[in-house]
Protein backbone atom coordinates (compact mmCIF):
# COMPACT_ATOMS: atom_id res chain seq x y z
CA UNK A 1 0.00 0.00 0.00
CA UNK A 2 1.37 3.17 -1.11
CA UNK A 3 2.18 6.07 1.67
CA UNK A 4 -1.01 8.60 1.84
CA UNK A 5 1.80 11.41 2.18
CA UNK A 6 3.42 10.35 -1.25
CA UNK A 7 2.32 11.98 -5.00
CA UNK A 8 1.29 9.65 -7.14
CA UNK A 9 0.42 12.24 -9.79
CA UNK A 10 -2.95 11.08 -11.41
CA UNK A 11 -4.42 14.23 -12.86
CA UNK A 12 -2.63 14.22 -15.72
CA UNK A 13 -3.23 11.48 -18.77
CA UNK A 14 -1.51 8.22 -17.86
CA UNK A 15 -0.42 5.01 -19.26
CA UNK A 16 0.87 1.76 -18.00
CA UNK A 17 0.99 3.60 -14.70
CA UNK A 18 2.84 6.79 -15.75
CA UNK A 19 2.18 9.94 -17.39
CA UNK A 20 1.50 9.51 -20.95
CA UNK A 21 3.85 12.19 -21.89
CA UNK A 22 6.87 9.89 -20.53
CA UNK A 23 5.98 7.69 -23.72
CA UNK A 24 6.03 10.72 -26.25
CA UNK A 25 9.66 11.61 -24.60
CA UNK A 26 10.88 7.68 -24.74
CA UNK A 27 10.48 8.14 -28.62
CA UNK A 28 11.20 11.81 -28.93
CA UNK A 29 14.85 10.71 -27.49
CA UNK A 30 15.18 7.10 -28.92
CA UNK A 31 15.23 8.95 -32.56
CA UNK A 32 16.92 11.65 -31.43
CA UNK A 33 19.95 9.38 -30.08
CA UNK A 34 19.77 7.30 -33.04
CA UNK A 35 20.49 10.25 -35.24
CA UNK A 36 23.38 10.65 -32.54
CA UNK A 37 24.72 7.33 -32.44
CA UNK A 38 24.06 6.19 -36.35
CA UNK A 39 26.15 9.61 -37.37
CA UNK A 40 28.51 9.11 -34.98
CA UNK A 41 29.31 5.42 -35.74
CA UNK A 42 30.28 6.84 -38.66
CA UNK A 43 31.95 10.38 -38.19
CA UNK A 44 35.88 8.88 -37.62
CA UNK A 45 35.81 6.42 -40.85
CA UNK A 46 33.93 8.99 -43.03
CA UNK A 47 36.86 11.68 -41.65
CA UNK A 48 39.85 9.10 -42.55
CA UNK A 49 37.91 7.67 -45.85
CA UNK A 50 37.40 10.79 -47.53
CA UNK A 51 37.73 14.16 -45.56
CA UNK A 52 41.34 13.62 -44.69
CA UNK A 53 42.10 11.40 -47.25
CA UNK A 54 44.43 13.14 -49.60
CA UNK A 55 46.75 14.01 -46.37
CA UNK A 56 49.20 11.25 -44.17
CA UNK A 57 48.12 12.98 -40.98
CA UNK A 58 44.59 12.79 -41.88
CA UNK A 59 44.51 9.97 -38.42
CA UNK A 60 45.61 12.73 -36.41
CA UNK A 61 43.44 15.29 -38.10
CA UNK A 62 40.43 13.21 -37.70
CA UNK A 63 41.28 12.81 -34.11
CA UNK A 64 41.53 17.00 -33.28
CA UNK A 65 38.51 17.14 -34.96
CA UNK A 66 36.58 13.98 -33.33
CA UNK A 67 37.61 15.47 -29.91
CA UNK A 68 37.03 19.01 -30.76
CA UNK A 69 33.36 17.83 -31.70
CA UNK A 70 32.83 15.84 -28.80
CA UNK A 71 34.31 18.48 -26.47
CA UNK A 72 31.79 21.11 -27.87
CA UNK A 73 28.58 18.63 -28.18
CA UNK A 74 28.76 18.48 -24.22
CA UNK A 75 29.97 21.65 -23.13
CA UNK A 76 26.97 23.20 -25.22
CA UNK A 77 24.19 21.69 -22.92
CA UNK A 78 25.44 23.91 -20.15
CA UNK A 79 24.36 27.05 -22.20
CA UNK A 80 21.18 25.22 -23.89
CA UNK A 81 20.72 24.20 -20.18
CA UNK A 82 20.66 27.59 -18.79
CA UNK A 83 19.07 29.64 -21.43
CA UNK A 84 16.15 27.18 -21.51
CA UNK A 85 15.95 27.82 -17.51
CA UNK A 86 15.56 31.63 -18.09
CA UNK A 87 13.92 32.17 -21.37
CA UNK A 88 12.83 29.66 -23.78
CA UNK A 89 11.31 27.04 -21.35
CA UNK A 90 12.02 23.02 -22.18
CA UNK A 91 9.47 22.78 -25.48
CA UNK A 92 10.95 25.63 -27.04
CA UNK A 93 14.38 24.57 -26.73
CA UNK A 94 13.71 20.81 -27.32
CA UNK A 95 12.19 22.21 -30.98
CA UNK A 96 14.73 24.02 -31.79
CA UNK A 97 17.81 21.94 -30.80
CA UNK A 98 15.56 19.10 -33.06
CA UNK A 99 15.42 21.41 -36.02
CA UNK A 100 19.18 22.50 -35.97
CA UNK A 101 20.10 18.72 -35.54
CA UNK A 102 17.86 17.18 -38.38
CA UNK A 103 19.34 20.06 -41.16
CA UNK A 104 22.98 19.15 -39.87
CA UNK A 105 22.52 15.41 -40.30
CA UNK A 106 21.05 16.53 -43.73
CA UNK A 107 23.57 18.41 -44.69
CA UNK A 108 26.32 15.78 -43.71
CA UNK A 109 24.50 14.26 -46.99
CA UNK A 110 25.57 16.64 -49.02
CA UNK A 111 29.60 15.59 -50.65
CA UNK A 112 31.62 18.70 -49.61
CA UNK A 113 34.19 19.62 -47.19
CA UNK A 114 32.26 23.25 -46.20
CA UNK A 115 29.10 21.81 -45.31
CA UNK A 116 30.76 18.94 -43.55
CA UNK A 117 32.15 21.49 -40.88
CA UNK A 118 29.03 23.52 -40.89
CA UNK A 119 26.93 20.10 -40.81
CA UNK A 120 28.73 19.15 -37.31
CA UNK A 121 28.48 22.74 -36.09
CA UNK A 122 24.59 22.86 -36.08
CA UNK A 123 24.72 19.55 -34.56
CA UNK A 124 26.92 21.34 -31.98
CA UNK A 125 24.37 23.83 -31.21
CA UNK A 126 21.28 21.95 -31.93
CA UNK A 127 22.22 19.38 -29.38
CA UNK A 128 23.04 22.23 -26.09
CA UNK A 129 19.51 22.81 -26.85
CA UNK A 130 18.32 19.54 -26.84
CA UNK A 131 19.99 16.82 -24.85
CA UNK A 132 19.44 18.67 -21.30
CA UNK A 133 15.56 19.67 -21.65
CA UNK A 134 14.21 16.42 -22.82
CA UNK A 135 16.11 14.73 -19.86
CA UNK A 136 14.70 17.73 -17.59
CA UNK A 137 11.41 17.23 -18.98
CA UNK A 138 11.15 13.50 -17.69
CA UNK A 139 11.23 14.47 -14.30
CA UNK A 140 9.32 17.52 -14.61
CA UNK A 141 6.39 14.87 -15.50
CA UNK A 142 6.84 13.94 -12.19
CA UNK A 143 5.25 15.70 -9.05
CA UNK A 144 8.13 15.64 -5.55
CA UNK A 145 7.99 12.76 -4.25
CA UNK A 146 6.94 10.66 -6.56
CA UNK A 147 8.02 7.26 -6.12
CA UNK A 148 7.16 6.29 -9.97
CA UNK A 149 10.17 8.68 -11.14
CA UNK A 150 13.24 6.59 -10.59
CA UNK A 151 11.45 3.96 -12.67
CA UNK A 152 10.47 6.17 -15.05
CA UNK A 153 13.98 7.47 -16.49
CA UNK A 154 14.60 4.03 -16.32
CA UNK A 155 12.53 3.65 -19.19
CA UNK A 156 13.43 6.86 -20.74
CA UNK A 157 17.02 5.52 -20.39
CA UNK A 158 16.19 2.22 -22.08
CA UNK A 159 14.91 4.35 -25.40
CA UNK A 160 18.37 6.42 -25.33
CA UNK A 161 19.89 2.56 -25.48
CA UNK A 162 17.54 0.89 -28.10
CA UNK A 163 18.69 3.85 -30.12
CA UNK A 164 21.79 3.62 -29.32
CA UNK A 165 22.16 0.37 -30.97
CA UNK A 166 19.94 0.34 -33.86
CA UNK A 167 21.37 3.55 -35.38
CA UNK A 168 25.15 2.16 -35.99
CA UNK A 169 23.92 -1.16 -37.49
CA UNK A 170 21.16 0.52 -39.84
CA UNK A 171 23.71 3.65 -40.64
CA UNK A 172 26.49 1.36 -40.75
CA UNK A 173 25.02 -0.93 -43.09
CA UNK A 174 23.33 1.64 -45.55
CA UNK A 175 27.06 3.69 -45.26
CA UNK A 176 28.48 0.32 -46.29
CA UNK A 177 26.10 -0.98 -49.19
CA UNK A 178 25.03 2.65 -51.01
CA UNK A 179 27.59 5.16 -49.41
CA UNK A 180 28.11 7.27 -46.36
CA UNK A 181 25.63 9.70 -47.29
CA UNK A 182 22.75 7.60 -47.11
CA UNK A 183 24.11 6.83 -43.75
CA UNK A 184 23.71 10.41 -42.59
CA UNK A 185 20.61 10.77 -44.30
CA UNK A 186 19.04 8.18 -42.33
CA UNK A 187 20.52 9.44 -39.27
CA UNK A 188 18.64 13.08 -40.30
CA UNK A 189 15.42 10.82 -40.69
CA UNK A 190 15.76 9.43 -37.13
CA UNK A 191 15.96 12.92 -35.78
CA UNK A 192 13.06 14.34 -37.44
CA UNK A 193 10.82 11.01 -36.64
CA UNK A 194 11.57 12.29 -33.19
CA UNK A 195 10.66 15.70 -32.83
CA UNK A 196 7.48 14.45 -34.81
CA UNK A 197 6.87 11.98 -32.08
CA UNK A 198 7.52 15.41 -29.33
CA UNK A 199 5.23 17.97 -31.20
CA UNK A 200 2.43 15.26 -31.78
CA UNK A 201 2.61 15.03 -28.53
CA UNK A 202 2.20 18.94 -27.68
CA UNK A 203 -1.50 18.34 -30.11
CA UNK A 204 -2.59 15.90 -28.15
CA UNK A 205 -1.72 18.09 -24.78
CA UNK A 206 -0.14 14.81 -23.15
CA UNK A 207 2.82 17.69 -21.48
CA UNK A 208 -0.24 19.45 -19.72
CA UNK A 209 1.18 22.97 -18.99
CA UNK A 210 4.72 20.98 -18.44
CA UNK A 211 7.65 22.64 -20.11
CA UNK A 212 6.02 26.21 -20.88
CA UNK A 213 8.68 29.63 -20.67
CA UNK A 214 9.29 30.17 -17.01
CA UNK A 215 8.25 33.93 -17.78
CA UNK A 216 5.86 35.11 -20.86
CA UNK A 217 6.68 38.46 -19.80
CA UNK A 218 10.70 37.21 -20.23
CA UNK A 219 10.31 34.59 -23.22
CA UNK A 220 8.33 38.32 -25.40
CA UNK A 221 10.87 41.03 -24.01
CA UNK A 222 12.21 42.73 -26.59
CA UNK A 223 15.92 43.45 -26.97
CA UNK A 224 17.27 45.54 -29.66
CA UNK A 225 13.55 45.85 -30.88
CA UNK A 226 13.75 41.80 -31.24
CA UNK A 227 11.21 39.51 -29.00
CA UNK A 228 14.15 36.91 -26.80
CA UNK A 229 11.64 33.91 -28.42
CA UNK A 230 13.17 35.35 -31.81
CA UNK A 231 16.44 36.70 -30.58
CA UNK A 232 17.81 32.98 -29.27
CA UNK A 233 17.44 31.47 -32.88
CA UNK A 234 19.04 33.98 -34.53
CA UNK A 235 21.89 34.13 -32.20
CA UNK A 236 22.21 29.99 -32.36
CA UNK A 237 22.45 30.19 -36.29
CA UNK A 238 25.00 32.95 -35.90
CA UNK A 239 27.34 30.86 -34.12
CA UNK A 240 27.06 28.11 -36.46
CA UNK A 241 30.14 29.60 -38.57
CA UNK A 242 31.95 30.43 -36.09
CA UNK A 243 31.76 26.79 -34.61
CA UNK A 244 32.70 25.28 -38.02
CA UNK A 245 35.67 27.66 -38.40
CA UNK A 246 36.76 26.41 -34.96
CA UNK A 247 36.32 22.96 -35.99
CA UNK A 248 37.73 23.64 -39.64
CA UNK A 249 41.14 24.70 -38.10
CA UNK A 250 42.01 21.23 -36.99
CA UNK A 251 45.98 22.33 -37.19
CA UNK A 252 45.17 24.97 -34.66
CA UNK A 253 43.32 23.42 -32.52
CA UNK A 254 41.70 26.25 -31.14
CA UNK A 255 39.21 24.11 -29.23
CA UNK A 256 41.86 22.27 -27.09
CA UNK A 257 42.94 25.87 -25.73
CA UNK A 258 39.20 27.22 -25.04
CA UNK A 259 39.05 23.90 -23.07
CA UNK A 260 42.23 24.35 -21.02
CA UNK A 261 41.00 28.12 -19.98
CA UNK A 262 37.44 26.65 -19.07
CA UNK A 263 39.25 24.26 -16.71
CA UNK A 264 41.21 26.33 -15.28
CA UNK A 265 39.12 29.08 -14.72
CA UNK A 266 36.40 26.43 -13.10
CA UNK A 267 39.11 24.19 -10.74
CA UNK A 268 40.10 28.33 -9.63
CA UNK A 269 36.44 29.17 -8.82
CA UNK A 270 36.01 25.82 -6.97
CA UNK A 271 39.55 26.85 -4.89
CA UNK A 272 37.56 29.76 -3.98
CA UNK A 273 34.06 28.56 -3.14
CA UNK A 274 36.56 25.75 -0.79
CA UNK A 275 37.79 28.37 1.08
CA UNK A 276 34.97 30.05 1.86
CA UNK A 277 33.12 26.76 3.04
CA UNK A 278 32.75 24.75 6.85
CA UNK A 279 34.95 21.45 7.20
CA UNK A 280 32.07 19.20 6.23
CA UNK A 281 31.12 20.92 3.42
CA UNK A 282 34.70 21.68 2.56
CA UNK A 283 35.50 17.77 2.51
CA UNK A 284 32.34 17.03 0.52
CA UNK A 285 32.91 19.22 -2.10
CA UNK A 286 36.24 18.25 -2.78
CA UNK A 287 34.61 14.70 -3.25
CA UNK A 288 32.25 16.12 -5.72
CA UNK A 289 35.46 16.99 -7.71
CA UNK A 290 37.39 14.00 -7.57
CA UNK A 291 34.17 12.12 -8.60
CA UNK A 292 33.91 14.45 -11.54
CA UNK A 293 37.50 13.77 -12.30
CA UNK A 294 37.18 10.38 -12.12
CA UNK A 295 34.35 9.62 -14.41
CA UNK A 296 35.63 12.13 -17.11
CA UNK A 297 38.76 9.46 -16.79
CA UNK A 298 36.87 6.78 -17.25
CA UNK A 299 34.65 8.99 -20.31
CA UNK A 300 37.68 9.74 -21.92
CA UNK A 301 38.66 5.72 -22.06
CA UNK A 302 35.20 4.57 -22.99
CA UNK A 303 34.64 7.46 -25.72
CA UNK A 304 37.74 6.08 -27.59
CA UNK A 305 35.18 3.32 -29.15
CA UNK A 306 33.58 6.46 -31.60
CA UNK A 307 37.30 6.75 -32.53
CA UNK A 308 40.73 4.77 -32.27
CA UNK A 309 38.51 1.49 -31.34
CA UNK A 310 36.31 1.80 -34.66
CA UNK A 311 39.66 2.28 -36.52
CA UNK A 312 41.37 -1.22 -34.82
CA UNK A 313 38.08 -2.71 -35.78
CA UNK A 314 38.53 -1.66 -39.65
CA UNK A 315 42.12 -2.54 -39.95
CA UNK A 316 42.71 -5.13 -37.59
CA UNK A 317 39.57 -7.04 -36.45
CA UNK A 318 38.37 -9.80 -38.54
CA UNK A 319 34.53 -8.86 -39.24
CA UNK A 320 33.94 -10.50 -42.52
CA UNK A 321 30.36 -11.85 -42.27
CA UNK A 322 29.66 -10.08 -38.82
CA UNK A 323 29.25 -6.57 -39.10
CA UNK A 324 31.23 -3.82 -40.35
CA UNK A 325 33.54 -1.59 -38.10
CA UNK A 326 31.06 1.48 -37.82
CA UNK A 327 28.50 -1.12 -36.83
CA UNK A 328 30.73 -2.03 -33.94
CA UNK A 329 29.56 0.96 -32.07
CA UNK A 330 26.65 -0.71 -31.46
CA UNK A 331 27.95 -3.36 -28.80
CA UNK A 332 28.08 -0.83 -25.54
CA UNK A 333 25.03 -0.30 -26.18
CA UNK A 334 23.77 -4.02 -26.37
CA UNK A 335 25.47 -4.74 -23.19
CA UNK A 336 23.66 -1.85 -21.56
CA UNK A 337 20.49 -3.20 -22.35
CA UNK A 338 21.11 -6.62 -21.11
CA UNK A 339 23.34 -5.85 -17.98
CA UNK A 340 21.42 -2.50 -16.95
CA UNK A 341 18.77 -4.75 -15.05
CA UNK A 342 21.16 -7.88 -13.44
CA UNK A 343 23.06 -5.45 -12.16
CA UNK A 344 20.20 -3.14 -10.64
CA UNK A 345 18.80 -5.91 -8.86
CA UNK A 346 22.37 -6.87 -7.96
CA UNK A 347 22.74 -3.24 -6.24
CA UNK A 348 19.51 -4.15 -4.75
CA UNK A 349 20.15 -7.23 -3.33
CA UNK A 350 23.32 -6.28 -1.96
CA UNK A 351 21.69 -3.25 -0.16
CA UNK A 352 19.14 -5.33 1.55
CA UNK A 353 22.14 -7.45 3.10
CA UNK A 354 23.59 -3.88 3.62
CA UNK A 355 26.94 -5.16 1.55
CA UNK A 356 26.21 -2.86 -1.19
CA UNK A 357 29.79 -0.83 -1.71
CA UNK A 358 29.79 2.99 -1.23
CA UNK A 359 30.35 4.95 -4.33
CA UNK A 360 34.46 4.92 -4.32
CA UNK A 361 34.66 1.48 -4.18
CA UNK A 362 32.32 1.26 -7.02
CA UNK A 363 34.16 4.13 -9.32
CA UNK A 364 37.88 2.13 -8.15
CA UNK A 365 36.23 -1.25 -9.69
CA UNK A 366 34.76 0.52 -12.62
CA UNK A 367 38.13 2.22 -13.47
CA UNK A 368 39.64 -1.51 -13.07
CA UNK A 369 37.16 -2.39 -15.39
CA UNK A 370 38.09 0.01 -17.95
CA UNK A 371 41.77 -1.37 -17.62
CA UNK A 372 40.78 -4.91 -18.02
CA UNK A 373 38.77 -4.28 -20.78
CA UNK A 374 41.83 -2.52 -22.82
CA UNK A 375 43.94 -5.02 -21.72
CA UNK A 376 42.29 -7.54 -23.99
CA UNK A 377 42.71 -5.43 -26.83
CA UNK A 378 46.31 -5.02 -25.87
CA UNK A 379 47.04 -9.34 -25.79
CA UNK A 380 44.77 -9.73 -28.90
CA UNK A 381 47.93 -9.16 -31.21
CA UNK A 382 48.98 -12.52 -29.96
CA UNK A 383 45.96 -14.54 -31.97
CA UNK A 384 46.56 -12.46 -34.70
CA UNK A 385 46.19 -14.50 -38.26
CA UNK A 386 49.19 -13.99 -40.73
CA UNK A 387 47.30 -10.42 -42.40
CA UNK A 388 47.52 -8.89 -38.39
CA UNK A 389 43.64 -9.66 -38.11
CA UNK A 390 42.39 -10.89 -34.81
CA UNK A 391 39.53 -12.55 -33.14
CA UNK A 392 36.11 -10.23 -33.36
CA UNK A 393 35.82 -12.45 -29.82
CA UNK A 394 38.30 -10.03 -28.47
CA UNK A 395 35.84 -6.74 -29.75
CA UNK A 396 33.24 -8.33 -28.04
CA UNK A 397 34.75 -8.92 -24.56
CA UNK A 398 35.72 -6.19 -24.21
CA UNK A 399 32.97 -4.27 -25.00
CA UNK A 400 30.98 -6.32 -22.14
CA UNK A 401 33.88 -5.94 -19.50
CA UNK A 402 33.63 -1.92 -20.32
CA UNK A 403 29.97 -1.85 -20.09
CA UNK A 404 30.30 -3.25 -16.81
CA UNK A 405 32.35 -0.95 -15.88
CA UNK A 406 30.05 2.34 -16.92
CA UNK A 407 26.65 0.83 -15.20
CA UNK A 408 29.20 0.70 -11.96
CA UNK A 409 30.15 4.47 -12.72
CA UNK A 410 27.86 6.78 -14.55
CA UNK A 411 24.47 5.49 -12.68
CA UNK A 412 25.53 6.63 -9.31
CA UNK A 413 27.59 9.44 -10.13
CA UNK A 414 25.55 12.34 -11.26
CA UNK A 415 23.24 11.43 -8.12
CA UNK A 416 25.94 12.02 -5.91
CA UNK A 417 27.05 14.98 -6.68
CA UNK A 418 23.64 17.08 -6.28
CA UNK A 419 24.43 14.92 -2.80
CA UNK A 420 27.69 16.29 -1.91
CA UNK A 421 27.10 19.93 -3.60
CA UNK A 422 26.54 22.87 -1.35
CA UNK A 423 22.82 23.84 -1.58
CA UNK A 424 24.19 27.41 -3.13
CA UNK A 425 26.02 25.89 -5.89
CA UNK A 426 24.30 22.84 -7.44
CA UNK A 427 23.50 23.74 -10.41
CA UNK A 428 27.17 25.58 -11.50
CA UNK A 429 28.43 21.54 -10.09
CA UNK A 430 25.68 20.45 -12.49
CA UNK A 431 27.28 22.29 -15.14
CA UNK A 432 30.90 21.35 -14.10
CA UNK A 433 29.56 17.41 -14.23
CA UNK A 434 27.96 17.83 -17.66
CA UNK A 435 31.39 19.57 -18.82
CA UNK A 436 33.26 16.32 -17.42
CA UNK A 437 32.53 14.60 -20.85
CA UNK A 438 33.04 17.36 -22.84
CA UNK A 439 36.87 17.59 -21.06
CA UNK A 440 36.72 13.63 -21.87
CA UNK A 441 36.83 13.98 -25.31
CA UNK A 442 40.04 16.19 -25.12
CA UNK A 443 41.66 12.88 -23.50
CA UNK A 444 40.10 11.04 -26.37
CA UNK A 445 41.91 13.45 -28.43
CA UNK A 446 45.21 13.17 -26.94
CA UNK A 447 44.85 9.81 -27.14
CA UNK A 448 43.88 9.21 -31.06
CA UNK A 449 46.96 11.32 -31.75
CA UNK A 450 49.23 9.17 -29.88
CA UNK A 451 47.99 5.96 -32.08
CA UNK A 452 47.59 8.22 -35.25
CA UNK A 453 49.02 6.09 -38.42
CA UNK A 454 50.58 8.15 -41.31
CA UNK A 455 49.35 7.20 -44.44
CA UNK A 456 47.49 8.09 -47.36
CA UNK A 457 46.70 4.61 -48.05
CA UNK A 458 43.49 3.75 -48.17
CA UNK A 459 43.64 0.20 -46.79
CA UNK A 460 46.13 0.51 -44.55
CA UNK A 461 45.83 -1.97 -41.99
CA UNK A 462 47.07 -5.71 -40.81
CA UNK A 463 50.17 -5.67 -39.34
CA UNK A 464 51.36 -2.40 -40.14
CA UNK A 465 48.85 -0.99 -37.74
CA UNK A 466 48.72 -4.09 -35.02
CA UNK A 467 51.70 -3.24 -33.09
CA UNK A 468 50.22 0.80 -32.79
CA UNK A 469 47.13 -0.33 -32.04
CA UNK A 470 48.01 -2.98 -29.13
CA UNK A 471 50.98 -0.68 -27.24
CA UNK A 472 48.64 1.46 -27.04
CA UNK A 473 45.70 -0.03 -25.75
CA UNK A 474 48.38 -2.24 -23.07
CA UNK A 475 49.57 1.56 -22.27
CA UNK A 476 45.49 2.90 -21.63
CA UNK A 477 45.19 -0.28 -19.48
CA UNK A 478 48.34 0.64 -17.48
CA UNK A 479 46.76 3.92 -16.74
CA UNK A 480 42.81 3.05 -16.27
CA UNK A 481 44.27 0.18 -13.68
CA UNK A 482 46.40 2.61 -11.88
CA UNK A 483 43.79 5.28 -11.78
CA UNK A 484 41.44 2.37 -10.55
CA UNK A 485 44.37 0.68 -7.54
CA UNK A 486 44.55 4.54 -6.30
CA UNK A 487 40.66 4.70 -6.13
CA UNK A 488 40.41 1.57 -4.03
CA UNK A 489 43.15 2.02 -2.03
CA UNK A 490 42.24 6.07 -0.81
CA UNK A 491 38.21 4.53 -0.51
CA UNK A 492 38.57 4.81 2.98
CA UNK A 493 39.36 8.24 3.43
CA UNK A 494 36.82 8.84 0.42
CA UNK A 495 34.34 7.19 2.73
CA UNK A 496 35.05 9.72 5.47
CA UNK A 497 35.09 12.72 3.44
CA UNK A 498 31.62 11.87 2.13
CA UNK A 499 30.43 12.18 5.56
CA UNK A 500 26.91 11.14 5.78
CA UNK A 501 26.05 10.50 1.91
CA UNK A 502 26.36 6.56 0.60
Amino acid sequence: MLDKGVSTATEDPQMFGHPKGLFYLFFAELWERFSFYGMRALLTLYMVNEIFKAIAERDAATAVVYASYGSLVYASTVIGGQISDKILGMRSSIFLGGILMAIGHFVLAIENDIAFFLALALIVVGNGFFKPNISTFVGALYKEGDVRKDSGFTIFYMGINIGGFVAPLLCGWLAAEYGWHYGFGLAGIGMMAGLIFFWSGIKKNVFGDKGMPPSQEVYEKKVAGIPQKTLIPIIAVLFVPVIAYLLSSWQANYVSGIFKFIGFAVLAYLGYIMYSLDTVARKKLFMAVLITFFMTLFWGFHELSGSVITLFASRNVALEGIMSASQTNALNSMFIIILAIPISLLWGYLSKNKLNPRTPYKFGLGLLLAGASFYILSISGASADENGMVPFTYLLVMYFIISVGELFMSPVGLSKITDLSPKNIVAFMMGVWFLSSAFAFQIVGFISEQLAVESTDANVGGLETLGIYTDGFHLIALYALGAGAVVLLFSPLMKKLMGNVH
